[in-house]
């Protein structure tokens, strides 16, 4: 492992064999994000209680650029299983942060403003004018925070785009204080 890695054994015994184990689990860590710049690994007993038996809990402690990243795996009465937890929520707290450093996160349908061009509730659809003249056809499956009784011909909505086979429909229709620009 080339981060530096500190460990710390808080009211329980050294054990190199529990030593070995945190090596192990940490050095993977790098595989799922390169430029770690420390690693932290505190595994403490807390005052043990008459009827709760030992439980140890682990502390991750993972400086990245920028930000440092904090696990805290409470209560477990097996010290292996708490570090398997600990370094697996490590994991995936890394692959978070190594998403978002990319630009890798989830992006959003855009969102467009448009004005109901006609409506017929009757037969359950509804056609959207976009700011630039074109019609998209909606249904009333499609509708978010309203019904199609209650839209009427020139009410402001908010609605993403989505393609269909006959061409692009309106998707996610919003009513509310909307303004064209």
């Amino acid at each position: 492992m080339k981060t530096p890695l500190q460990i710390t054994f808080r009211d329980i015994e050294h054990s190199d064999a529990l030593e070995a184990h945190i090596r192990e689990k940490a050095a993977k860590l790098e595989t799922f994000f390169e430029p770690i710049m420390s690693c932290r690994v505190v595994v403490e007993m807390p005052h043990q209680h008459k009827h709760q038996g030992k439980v140890f809990n682990i502390r991750i402690d993972i400086g990245v650029p920028g930000n440092e990243i904090v696990v805290n795996r409470d209560r477990h009465e097996d010290v292996y299983v708490a570090l398997r937890d600990g370094f697996e929520a490590a994991k995936r707290k890394l692959k978070d942060y190594a998403h978002r450093l990319h630009g890798e996160t989830k992006v959003h349908a855009a969102e467009y403003l448009g004005e109901v061009a006609r409506v017929f509730p009757e037969e359950g659809y509804g056609f959207i004018r976009r700011s630039d003249g074109d019609e998209l056809y909606f249904n009333a499956d499609n509708l978010v925070n309203v019904s199609l009784a209650q839209l009427q011909e020139g009410d402001a909505v908010k609605f993403i785009e989505d393609a269909a086979a006959e061409g692009l429909q309106a998707k996610r229709v919003s009513v509310g204080q909307h303004q064209l620009p």
